[in-house]
Formats: structure tokens, C-alpha cells, sequence
């Protein structure tokens, strides 16, 4: 029993972990819909996260023959996994660009953008293609660590509850903060460099990249308080 707590409490703890780049990708997209409809995408943003998760846990066949090599390119085995991750990581890498540039260049000339169900929709769009890619990366990390599918859906339902309380502070605290909005999009762009990376078979701690959003983050609260201070 206890080492089924145990491994429940682990798991979920590496999903909340892993899941964080997720709820920053979706309260940068989700800052771009009508205040009305914010929420709403919000929280469906996050249940799609779930149902990806859940969807590729009971595929589970599938998705380690992912990881299985398809073709060559230059003596390097290209397994399916990685055409995700290539793919998903410049999406990422593209989407992250065209925020910064939207937030540091364009911002004034946006008033109206983004105010039909159409933008909407295209979010949501947006939000399920990450989704894929992060919950790929989620599914063989609970894989790896326990054995038993229920185990892995129970710790994958409970980081998405821990999402869910935490997503709109975290997205109010982003949005309501210029200088942590593009912190985090300079995380996000990162974190696709990563992924290119991992699909060209060049492994990269994601310990080093946590630490560094953690370090960056910490230095951007510490100005935060100072111009508080001195202001």
C-alpha cells in the first residue's frame, strides 16, 4: 500500500512538473481570446491536456512502437517519436517568436484581433497540437517510472486538478506582468529548442532547463519587489 501511495505521490508530482510548460502555453494563448470566453478556453485547454494524456496512457502499444526506428538520416535512426518532437518543437519555436515579436512590436496594432468564436477555435487548435507533443513526452516518462495503467491515470487526473486550481492565477500573474509574459515566451522558444534537439537524438536534461526557467524567474521576482520598492 505504501509503495502504491508512494508512486501515485512521484508520479503526479513529475506530471504538475511537466505539465508546466503546458499552462504557460495555454495562458499566453488563452490571453489572446475575448475576457468572456477566457475561462472557458482556459479550463478546456486543460481537459484537453487530460484527454490526450489519457488517450495516448490506453494506446499504450502504440505509443512505445513510437520509439521504435522508422528510417535513417545520416546514420541516425529517426523513430516516430522523434518526427513528433521535431514537429512539435518548431511549432513551438515559431509560435513563441511570433508572440514575443506581437508583444514587444505589434501589440498596439491588435486591438481587435482575436474577438470572434473563429479565434477561438483556432486556440483550441493550437492548444490540442501542443497538447500531443507534451503528452507524449508525459506518457513514456509515467511509463518508465510504474507499471500499473491506473496508478498512471489516477497521478495524471490529479496534476490536471492541480492545474486547474492554478491555471488562471498563473495566466492573471503572466498576463498582468509584461516582463514575466516574455520571460516565460523566452522559456517556451527554449523548451522547443529542446525538443528539435531530442528529435535529432541530442538528449537534454530537462533538469537544466527547469532549473534555469526557475533561476530566471527568481531574478524576475527579486526586480519585481525592487522597482516595487522604489517606485
Amino acid at each position: 500500500m505504501f509503495e502504491i501511495v508512494l508512486s501515485i505521490l512521484t508520479l503526479t508530482a513529475m506530471e504538475i512538473v511537466l505539465g508546466i510548460d503546458n499552462i504557460v502555453f495555454i495562458s499566453i494563448l488563452v490571453a489572446r481570446v475575448p475576457d468572456d470566453k477566457r475561462e472557458s478556453t482556459r479550463k478546456l485547454g486543460i481537459f484537453l491536456a487530460l484527454f490526450m494524456r489519457l488517450i495516448l496512457l490506453f494506446s499504450i502499444t502504440w505509443v512505445m512502437q513510437l520509439t521504435s526506428p522508422l528510417f535513417s538520416v545520416l546514420e541516425h535512426a529517426i523513430s516516430g517519436r522523434d518526427i513528433i518532437l521535431l514537429l512539435g518543437g518548431m511549432f513551438l519555436i515559431g509560435k513563441s517568436t511570433f508572440e514575443i515579436h506581437h508583444k514587444v512590436e505589434a501589440e498596439k496594432d491588435s486591438v481587435n484581433i482575436n474577438t470572434t468564436a473563429k479565434s477561438v477555435k483556432n486556440i483550441l487548435v493550437q492548444i490540442i497540437l501542443l497538447d500531443i507533443v507534451f503528452s507524449l513526452d508525459s506518457v513514456i516518462t509515467a511509463v518508465g517510472m510504474v507499471n500499473q495503467i491506473w496508478i498512471m491515470v489516477v497521478a495524471m487526473v490529479i496534476s490536471m486538478i492541480v492545474m486547474l486550481i492554478s491555471a488562471k492565477s498563473i495566466g492573471d500573474f503572466v498576463e498582468n506582468n509584461p516582463t514575466v509574459k516574455i520571460l516565460a515566451l523566452s522559456f517556451l522558444l527554449l523548451i522547443g529548442v529542446m525538443l528539435v534537439a531530442e528529435g535529432m537524438g541530442q538528449h537534454i536534461s530537462k533538469g537544466y532547463i527547469y532549473f534555469a526557467m526557475a533561476f530566471s524567474l527568481t531574478v524576475e521576482l527579486l526586480n519585481m519587489r525592487y522597482r516595487k520598492k522604489t517606485s
